[in-house]
C-alpha cells in the first residue's frame, strides 16, 4: 500500500485547528456560515487523521515493550501490535479514500428523469416500478421526492415522469443509477405466459443554482399551450403549460403541472440541471482516458442493470454483480448493496488511477 502524503495530512490538521479557533472567535456571519461547512466537510478525515497517529504512537509503545525483557510484557505486546497493525492499515486506506478529488456535485440534490424505452406499455410499467423504488430509496434515506412533470402510459407507469430528489448528498449516491435499466418478465398484458424484455432510461442531474449556471433571457423562447394528459389533478384545461427553447443548444423542457408563472420555473431549472450536466459530459469527455477505468460515467445510453423477474436477480453489468434479491432492490431496501458496491469499485479505480501517477 503506498503511503500517505504527510504534508497535505499536516495541512489539513493546521487548516482544521484554524478553523475552529475562527469560529470560537466569533466570526461574522457570512464568514461564520463557510467555515462551518469547511469544518464539516474536513472533521472526518482530521478524525481518522488523529485515530491513525494515536495508532502508530501506541504501536510504538509496544515495540518498546518488545525490548523490556519480560516474557510476558512481550508476549502482550506482539498481540497488541498485529491489531494496532491491522487497525493502521484500515485507517490508512480510508483516508486515502478521503483524500480522493471530490466531485463538485456530490452534495447536491437531483433532477431524476425515467423514461420508458423499449417495449410499449410494459416499458411505460417499469418505467413506474423505478420510480417507485427510488422513491422508497428516497424514503429511507431522508430524502424529498417531489414530482415536476409526468406522462401516464395507457396501461399505467409512466411514459415520461421528471422530479426532484432533494436532500444532502443525494447526486454522490444516485450518479450511479444513469444508464439503460432493463426488464425480463411476463408482462400482465401476455396471454401466452412468454417473458418479454422492456427498457427503461434513467437520468441524474445535478440540481444547480442560478449563479452556477447563468440563462440569458435572449438566448430562450417561451411558448404557452393547452395541457394536454390522460386527466387528473395535473391537467389544466387553460393555456398554462410552458415549453422553453435553450436556442444555443436545441434543448426543449416543458411543464404543465402547476400554474403558468410555476412551470416557467420548473422548466428553467430542469434546463439548467440539462445544460449543467452537458458541461460536465463535455469537461469528462476531455479526460476521457483518465475515466475509462470508472465505473458510473453517467452515459444514458449505457445498459447498466437487468432486473430479471423469473430467476428473482439484479445484475450489475459494469461490476458483474448480481444479487438474487430482486423483490428488496425493486423496494428500495437492498438498493444501497449495489451502489456501495459501485462505489467501491469506483473507489478502487480512482486510487489505482493516482498510483499510476494519472
Amino acid at each position: 500500500m503506498a503511503s500517505l502524503p504527510q504534508d497535505k495530512l499536516d495541512a489539513l490538521e493546521t487548516r482544521f485547528q484554524y478553523i475552529e479557533a475562527a469560529l470560537s472567535g466569533g466570526a461574522n456571519p457570512d464568514e461564520f456560515a463557510k467555515l462551518s461547512k469547511e469544518h464539516s466537510d474536513l472533521s472526518e478525515i482530521v478524525g481518522e487523521i488523529t485515530a491513525l497517529k494515536k495508532a502508530q504512537r501506541d504501536r510504538a509503545s509496544a515495540e518498546e515493550l518488545l525490548k523490556s525483557g519480560d516474557k510476558e510484557m512481550a508476549e502482550m505486546a506482539e498481540m497488541e501490535i498485529a491489531e494496532l497493525d491491522e487497525k493502521i492499515e484500515t485507517l490508512t486506506q480510508s483516508i486515502r479514500i478521503l483524500l480522493l478529488p471530490k466531485d463538485e456535485a456530490d452534495e447536491k440534490s437531483i433532477i431524476l428523469e425515467i423514461r420508458g424505452g423499449t417495449g410499449g406499455d410494459e416499458a411505460a410499467l417499469f418505467a413506474g416500478d423505478l420510480f417507485r423504488m427510488y422513491e422508497r430509496y428516497a424514503a429511507s434515506r431522508g430524502w424529498k421526492v417531489t414530482v415536476m412533470e409526468e406522462s401516464p402510459g395507457d396501461m399505467g407507469g409512466y411514459k415520461e415522469i421528471i422530479s426532484n430528489v432533494s436532500g444532502k448528498g443525494v447526486y454522490a449516491r444516485m450518479k450511479y443509477e444513469s444508464g439503460v435499466h432493463r426488464v425480463q418478465r411476463v408482462p400482465a398484458t401476455e396471454a401466452q405466459g412468454r417473458i418479454h424484455t422492456s427498457a427503461a432510461t434513467v437520468a441524474v442531474l445535478p440540481e444547480v443554482e442560478e449563479i452556477d449556471i447563468e440563462i440569458r433571457d435572449q438566448d430562450i423562447r417561451i411558448d404557452t399551450m393547452r395541457s394536454s394528459g390522460a386527466g387528473g389533478q395535473h391537467v389544466n384545461t387553460t393555456d398554462s403549460a410552458v415549453r422553453v427553447t435553450h436556442l444555443p443548444t436545441g434543448l426543449v423542457v416543458t411543464s404543465s403541472m402547476k400554474s403558468q408563472h410555476q412551470n416557467r420555473a420548473e422548466a428553467l431549472r430542469v434546463l439548467r440541471a440539462r445544460l449543467y450536466e452537458a458541461q460536465r459530459e463535455e469537461r469528462d469527455n476531455a479526460r476521457s482516458a483518465e475515466r475509462k477505468g470508472q465505473v458510473g460515467s453517467g452515459d444514458r445510453s449505457e445498459r447498466i442493470r437487468t432486473y430479471n423477474f423469473p430467476q428473482g436477480r439484479v445484475t450489475d453489468h459494469r461490476i458483474n454483480l448480481t444479487l438474487y434479491k430482486l423483490d428488496k432492490v425493486v423496494a428500495g431496501e437492498a438498493l444501497d448493496e449495489l451502489i456501495e458496491a459501485l462505489i467501491t469499485e469506483n473507489q478502487a479505480a480512482q486510487l489505482a488511477a493516482m498510483e499510476q501517477g494519472n
